[in-house]
């Protein structure tokens, strides 16, 4: 008796058509009740419908994923799972978008050495694309701190009307919350704004004692 077929789907959270994925499952005869569709990152396999589907994969069964991104990103992990649902669970993996990736078995044990080979050149170029976002992510934060662009939170500007409302509350004039509600400010501002102040205080008499 021929074996079940299952068919996955994962689609990260940026990413949330599936439909491209699902037709191409549709042409290998898999029918709705037998995809599973996830919408979750690749970074790595600890993914609820994933980890369902491999518990209930047999001997002989066959899963189909329409490209190898969309099965992980993660070259050793990806290794690992493909070798313990080939080699452990014994069912196979078909990979829609590269035929030759397939599982194919010869008495010359050909099929499966090819099938190794793509999969460690595949597995190789779906982690370096993901070294590559990384270095361009870091390449653009390092750019924009060269320009003089600040990053995260907007840093707080230390403007004259904050300088006399400091100092009148320092000299007892006024409470804090008189002096932060002057200014408009919440309470968590105002005491971050008195912090980068006092420091900034301090950086200036240090230098002027050097």
């Amino acid at each position: 008796m021929a074996g079940r077929k299952f068919g996955y789907i994962r689609v990260s959270s940026k990413d949330q058509n599936e439909a491209r994925q699902k037709e191409k499952m549709f042409s290998q005869g898999l029918t709705e009740k037998e995809i599973f569709i996830e919408k979750q990152s690749g970074k790595n396999f600890e993914r609820p419908k994933y980890q369902f589907l491999k518990q209930i994969l047999e001997e002989g069964d066959t899963l189909y994923i329409s490209s190898l991104d969309r099965f992980g990103r993660n070259k050793e992990q990806i290794l690992q799972e493909w070798e313990d649902i080939t080699k452990n669970i014994k069912a196979n993996i078909h990979v829609i978008d590269m035929p030759m990736l397939n599982a194919v078995k010869d008495e010359y044990g050909v099929g499966e050495l090819v099938n190794k080979l793509m999969l460690e050149i595949l597995s190789w170029l779906a982690q370096e694309e993901r070294n590559r976002i990384k270095t361009r992510q870091r390449e653009g934060i390092d750019a924009a701190k060269k320009q003089g662009k600040h990053l995260g939170r907007p840093k707080l500007e230390i403007d004259q009307a904050f300088i006399d409302a400091y100092n009148k509350w320092k000299s007892g004039e006024q409470t804090a919350v008189a002096t932060r509600k002057a200014l408009g400010l919440k309470q968590t501002t105002f005491y971050r704004r008195v912090k980068e102040y006092e420091e900034q205080l301090q950086q200036e008499a240090a230098a002027v004692e050097n």
